[in-house]
């Protein structure tokens, strides 16, 4: 199979679908891998890497789409990447399409079979490739979130951890997942006061036996979450629903009782955003204000430390991705249940549940796809 790896071209976009290992681990396995040169630039792979691994360097994206049967990406298409997907090409890459009906249409109109990273499963349970960017990206929520807390970012002007005689900051995290858990651990060892409000009781056991009596959980309701808010300094939104939008948790009446200067960090705005106030943020231009609250809703919190995410995501993409080169996707898909989970949009038709839901498309089980 020739796998296409082309340069990300999403704004501020670092992160690379295969690193020169990876492209290793393909070409022993008898594939052909055409990469775009500088496509690894963020990562601190030349070209001159991806060559020593086997790899052949092309020019231009429009010759691997051209070309390649299969294309490993990290970030969805955009749109002039989706214009040259092409019937039966397999895109396999985040699509996050719940909230993107445009995306969307252009991948039902290519007749491409795209395979997303944040819906497959795993027999032990929980979402094995969106884990480690989950993981990261609670991390960052953190350290972003602390940043804009500074008077000259228009925050309250308050250090997260406090000093001796000054209290630290509130934070609020939204959700006790791997964003959440991975939020907690960095604002707890910031010395920040730390409250994780949750819905599953399972898990907030889970929480306390991790992190101590110290961190307070509670469980998730309207009244919880509109009272804890309101004297948050820092609040950070990691709820997800597989596949489908982020619930609305935040509302805009709600902003109206937070603190002047307080941040909102949604790292739920891949699939949307949990806040009725949310939308789409880039590196570049990251954060704006909305009664007074400040809003950081970056949708590719991980680029801006491409090299750790590149190598945490391609531990676990790689494997998927060989058996799809091995096998073709339709075996591949077939043999394992948990990468058939991941198919979302297959020849021209919609095969991902929630996102059939969410946008209006009729939903065809990826059994009938890959039986086919």
């Amino acid at each position: 199979m020739l796998i296409g790896v082309p340069k990300e071209i999403k704004n501020h976009e670092y992160r690379v679908g295969l690193t020169p290992i990876s492209v290793r681990e393909a070409v022993r396995n008898g594939h052909k891998v055409w990469v775009q040169s500088n496509a690894g630039g963020g990562i601190g792979a030349s070209d001159a890497d991806y060559t020593a691994a086997g790899g052949e360097i092309v020019k231009s994206a429009e010759d691997i789409f051209a070309k390649a049967d299969m294309i490993v990406k990290v970030k969805e298409p955009q749109a002039g990447e989706r214009a040259m997907l092409r019937e039966g090409q397999i895109l396999y890459t985040y699509l996050h399409l719940a909230p993107d009906p445009e995306q969307t249409k252009d991948l039902v109109k290519s007749g491409a079979v795209c395979i997303a990273y944040e819906t497959v499963t795993a027999a032990r349970g929980g979402l094995p490739l969106l884990a480690p960017m989950s993981q990261v990206a609670g991390r960052m929520s953190v350290q972003s979130g602390a940043h804009c807390l500074e008077k000259a970012q228009g925050g309250r002007g308050m250090l997260l951890g406090g000093v001796p005689g000054v209290s630290p900051a509130k934070v609020v995290i939204l959700g006790g997942g791997v964003v959440g858990t991975n939020a907690a651990a960095i604002a707890i060892g910031m010395g920040a006061d730390v409250t994780i409000i949750e819905r599953s009781t399972d898990r907030m056991e889970e929480l306390v036996a991790r992190f101590g009596i110290s961190t307070k959980t509670l469980y998730s309701t309207q009244g919880a979450i509109e009272d804890e808010c309101a004297t948050a300094d820092l609040v950070i939104g990691g709820v997800l629903i597989p596949g489908a939008a982020a619930p609305k948790l935040v509302t805009r009446k709600m902003l109206k009782d937070w603190k002047p200067g307080s941040v909102f960090v949604d790292v739920a705005i891949d699939q949307g955003g949990c806040a009725e106030t949310s939308k789409a943020t880039t590196h570049a231009d990251p954060t704006y204000i909305v009664d007074g609250v400040i809003h950081y809703c970056v949708a590719n919190m991980p680029g801006g430390v491409a090299r750790t995410s590149t190598f945490a995501l391609n531990n676990v993409t790689l494997p998927f991705a060989l058996a799809i080169a091995n096998k073709g996707w339709k075996k591949a898909l077939a043999d394992d249940v948990h990468l058939k989970n991941g198919l979302n949009v297959a020849l021209g038709k919609v095969t991902y549940k929630a996102v059939a839901d969410d946008l209006g498309y009729a939903y065809v089980a990826a059994d009938k796809v890959t039986a086919g």
